[in-house]
């Protein structure tokens, strides 16, 4: 054993520290959800699922730029927040590919993603020890519905990258707070860099970093005060250095863009917006609705949200005010479970030194002291609870509810913390009473916590399987436009106007060959992120109309054509019409 590390005390049932077949079993069965989860993803990339639009092709425009030396831009192009860390992971990915591609440009979110499941099983089994709730943690979060995939695979700017950073933090906070031996300064200043980092990605990602370093704080307020502290600033600084640097220069403060982005300025009606945020936004943003919509009865789990989320901060808390001299069971499997909270002792918990045990001496989880792991959980299920709510009274959660829903892609972090309390209860039932009478409540604790799981696996799965049948449909539609970019090549064009959805997408997908810019369906200007592209179109003789088939662009188009004949040459394509002027 290393110096200064005692084991926790080992239950004889606890199937994290079984030997022989179980633990192998556990293992394997994680490992084939890992590979399930990304091979699932990877199936998806390979069919151009899900399918892009032309605010990724923004990013991938930027990792164009990056890898050809020709800028290196801060923000998302068009507005002044959303860092372009995923455009600077996917420049270099291009340079060696000879060129960009969608499978390039999502190939880093992939790994992300990867990542993320990676992490947050080491995070389950720190908090838990418990391999067997680390495999359902990995099996739900190897499931992916549309909402899920789209904000795990889409480089549309922030989305893949929050969840791992947001885990990462937790297990760096859990490392920190528990006192683990090796690399202390190291670990402060990731977890400082990730911060900051962050901050300037994506600010939905802050709640993370607010609860988890209040966790350091009250762990480790004494270290904070040393070089601890002045190494985790100065790498939050560096980490944060492209937001501030581009802030102090040009004056502009990137906190009114995200507000003014949030729907701060529009108007929802509180009906709405809780309907949206408290009914819709938690099932379509956590994996458990078909593409696009929710069934009535796939909503049980914004009502189950609630229930769970109290019952982990109920669990958690009680467990943080547990003396730490306190003797309690030796297994993890015995922490509080709901049904233990109505007991007028309290939960019992397990109770353990502030250290940790070290893998490579014994072969078991890293389980970290109860106190640290309920301070986890707690900042945690807190975390959840102010991202819930945030989305909640923004305008957002109101106004469109089914695609803002990606504001709450950080909820799967909490996972672990939310499932926990049920699945204790379910794997060895509620603790008996000081009566010794299993009383009704008692009695069917471990029948609901059981369904209950079952339900989430099975509402998930089911999630998953029909956004997996919407592949084929990509693809097609994927087939169609590479056919819209092989004509507009052959037939010489190299400026064009198009709708907003249209005209990024299309000249990303011909490395700029094919230059675009933005109208509306008045054919009036419109929002051009990256205004070179219009300067360019303007100053070109006779660019051409591209517009999809059946829109109202389409139709405006041809009712000018109808007006003008003769001006126009058509050129139709499966679902593309091209107007060439003569």
């Amino acid at each position: 054993m290393t110096a200064g590390v005692r084991e926790q005390p080992r239950d004889a049932d606890s199937p994290r520290l079984r030997p022989g077949t179980r633990l192998r079993l556990v293992g394997w069965l994680t490992a084939a959800a890992v590979l399930a989860g990304v091979g699932y993803r990877l199936w998806l990339l390979v069919n151009a699922a899900p399918p892009t639009n032309s605010d990724e092709a923004t990013m991938g425009l930027a990792a164009l730029h990056i890898a050809r030396g020709e800028g290196f831009p801060v923000w998302f192009y068009g507005q002044q927040y959303m860092g372009t860390l995923e455009a600077y992971l996917a420049a270099p990915v291009f340079a060696l590919a000879g060129g960009p591609s969608l499978l390039g440009l999502r190939l880093p979110t992939l790994a992300l993603y990867l990542l993320f499941l990676v992490l947050s099983w080491r995070l389950t089994l720190r908090l838990t020890g418990d391999r067997w709730f680390g495999l359902l943690v990995v099996a739900l979060l190897a499931l992916g519905s549309d909402r899920v995939v789209k904000n795990q695979l889409i480089a549309g700017g922030g989305y893949p990258e929050m969840n791992a950073a947001g885990v990462a933090l937790a297990i760096l906070a859990v490392d920190l707070a528990a006192g683990r031996a090796g690399w202390r300064l190291a670990r402060w200043a990731s977890w400082g860099f990730l911060a900051g980092l962050m901050l300037w990605v994506d600010p939905l990602v802050l709640p993370y970093v607010v609860t988890t370093g209040a966790v350091l704080v009250g762990f480790c307020r004494r270290e904070l005060w040393g070089a601890a502290g002045a190494l985790l600033g100065a790498a939050a600084v560096l980490g944060a250095a492209p937001l501030l640097l581009h802030s102090l220069l040009n004056g502009r403060n990137p906190l009114h863009a995200v507000l003014a982005a949030s729907g701060a300025n529009a108007t929802a009606g509180w009906a709405d917006r809780l309907h949206g945020g408290l009914l819709l936004g938690p099932s379509l943003g956590m994996g458990f609705c078909a593409p696009g919509r929710c069934d009535t009865w796939q909503l049980w789990w914004a009502l189950a949200l609630p229930l769970l989320l109290a019952l982990g901060a109920a669990t958690a808390w009680r467990a943080l005010r547990r003396p730490p001299t306190e003797a309690g069971p030796t297994s993890p499997a015995d922490a509080a479970s709901p049904a233990d909270l109505a007991s007028p002792a309290g939960p019992a918990l397990p109770a353990g030194p502030a250290s940790l045990v070290d893998p490579a001496d014994a072969g078991d989880p890293v389980l970290v002291a109860p106190r640290v792991a309920a301070a986890i959980r707690l900042a945690l299920v807190l975390a959840a609870l102010v991202t819930l709510g945030a989305y909640t009274v923004s305008s957002s959660a109101g106004l469109t509810p089914v695609e803002s829903s990606r504001y709450l892609s950080c909820l799967l972090i909490s996972l672990p913390a939310l499932l926990w309390p049920v699945w204790t209860v379910a794997r060895r039932g509620p603790r008996p009473s000081a009566t010794g009478r299993p009383g009704l409540g008692r009695t069917l604790a471990r029948p609901v916590a059981l369904a209950l799981l079952a339900a989430t696996l099975g509402t998930a799965a089911q999630a998953t399987w029909r956004s997996a049948q919407t592949a084929p449909a990509t693809r097609a539609a994927e087939a169609r436009h590479a056919e819209l970019v092989s004509t507009l090549r052959q037939l010489g064009v190299r400026q064009v106007r198009a709708g907003y959805w249209t005209c990024n997408r299309l000249t990303f997908a011909t490395a700029e060959q094919v230059v675009c810019a933005v109208v509306d369906d008045a054919l009036r200007p419109g929002f051009d992120r990256y205004p070179a592209y219009r300067r360019e179109v303007d100053r070109a003789a006779a660019p051409a109309w591209v517009a999809p088939a059946g829109s109202p662009l389409a139709n405006a188009l041809d009712e000018r054509q109808r007006a003008n004949p003769g001006a126009l040459d058509l050129v139709t394509i499966d679902g593309w019409r091209i107007y060439l002027p003569r």
